[in-house]
């Protein structure tokens, strides 16, 4: 079956999809049915399942369009039927080749059914909507909390996200932009389109720059100018590492996740910045002395990463958020123990659930620090509170950005 061409690449992101919906596995964790591919089929089977991932209600809704049979929702001819309308529709291939390449995969199964329901759609010329339906467990949480601006939210989430840059010496902004026909988000801060290969672009090998989500960025740009001990808790892969080490900072990273901390030391070798990086369960670690800034970047849903993770938006469930919640709040209590005097510590967590982020303030023991704006890229405004939400509805012109929730205190 795999002689056909491009079938390997289908059949990956079959098992893929299987793994995020059946098992619950992340993405990224899935990609390993991708290993033994060429890069391009490994990266056409991301894009696949990725795809019918982000639109999969509004393709589901095709597909009972066109058949009276009610297929299962973890039913393979459906699974198979999401995947070849995401390729006719998102990712602009023929519809032969869909055929060819979706068919064998239903090898003993309904080939007669997907192929009538396929070529009713796109007899019919089936489109997706502008922006994608979210699922309805997803919409009833977010739009609780966001309410109006939910459809801007779903809005955000309808393409992959362009590719956000941090660079190690933000004085060199311009020159960089002009060298990588990148458009400057904020000093040291850049975006370039999307589908570049990363290790090919100028200043990747000498180590100008790491990959970085604009919010992402945000956090650790809070604590300033390097000036003394500061603590990266929970740091893999090590973007905000770098952030700190770059600005100055004498940068302890802590994670305990030791193949996550392999990338961190890869990304320090190649930047030739410094840190001294410790493998440790946070809620066990004690340091034997005092931190002038703390960011704790806590473990979380992830849910404000659906634009480029959109296995997020169907595989995070309210009990999970609710587990995390409670490990935020211990790492928290913990954080704020390891402050010296007038100490700094931010908050962060790259999720769109409130129980992970404004829920949270209530129980930190520190003085809030308000953020303000002119700390801000250009668009985002702190809230009342002087705490930053981010949504992927925000900075729409300028191709988006992640959701995150930042807060900033000081040990008095």
């Amino acid at each position: 079956m795999n002689d056909i061409a491009g079938l390997p690449a289908r059949n990956a992101a079959l098992k893929m999809l299987d793994a995020v919906l059946r098992r619950g596995d992340t993405l990224d964790t899935a990609a390993g049915a991708a290993k033994g591919l060429g890069p391009s089929d490994a990266a056409l089977a991301r894009a696949i399942a990725s795809e019918v991932l982000r639109w999969q209600v509004d393709l589901d809704r095709l597909i009972d369009s066109a058949t009276r049979q009610r297929l299962p929702d973890d039913a393979k001819a459906r699974t198979v039927l999401r995947m070849m309308l995401a390729q006719a529709l998102k990712l602009e291939t023929a519809p032969h080749a869909v055929i060819a390449t979706g068919l064998p995969l239903l090898a003993g199964g309904p080939r007669r059914l997907a192929h009538g329901v396929f070529s009713t759609l796109d007899r019919k010329g089936a489109r997706l909507p502008n922006a994608p339906t979210l699922p309805d467990d997803v919409a009833a949480r977010w739009g609780a909390q966001y309410g109006e601006r939910l459809p801007e939210i779903a809005a955000g989430l309808a393409s992959p996200p362009p590719l956000d840059i941090s660079l190690r010496d933000a004085g060199e902004t311009h020159a960089w932009a002009e060298r990588l026909d990148a458009r400057v988000m904020a000093p040291g801060q850049l975006r370039l389109s999307r589908g570049q290969a990363v290790d090919a672009l100028p200043g990747f090998d000498e180590g100008a720059w790491w990959v970085q989500d604009l919010a992402a960025s945000i956090p650790a740009s809070l604590l300033g100018k390097g000036a003394g001990r500061a603590l990266d808790l929970c740091a893999a892969p090590g973007g905000k590492t770098l952030q700190l080490a770059a600005a100055g900072w004498d940068v302890t990273a802590l994670d305990i996740a030791k193949r996550r901390l392999k990338r961190l030391h890869q990304n320090l070798e190649r930047t030739g910045l410094s840190a001294q990086v410790v493998e440790a369960d946070a809620l066990k670690w004690e340091p034997e002395q005092g931190f002038d800034a703390i960011l704790l970047d806590a473990p979380c849903s992830a849910t404000g990463t659906c634009r480029r993770h959109p296995d997020v938006l169907h595989r995070v469930s309210q009990a999970q958020i609710e587990d995390l919640s409670k490990l935020q709040a211990a790492l928290i209590g913990r954080a704020s123990g390891w402050l010296n005097p007038g100490g700094v510590l931010v908050y962060a967590v790259c999720s769109m659930e409130r129980e992970e982020g404004e829920a949270q303030m209530d129980r930190v023991s520190l003085t809030p620090a308000p953020i303000t704006r002119d700390e801000l890229p250009d668009g985002l405004v702190p809230t009342a509170e002087g705490w930053l939400r981010t949504d992927p509805g925000m900075l729409a012109d300028a191709g988006g950005l992640d959701g995150f929730f930042v807060a900033r205190f000081r040990k008095d």
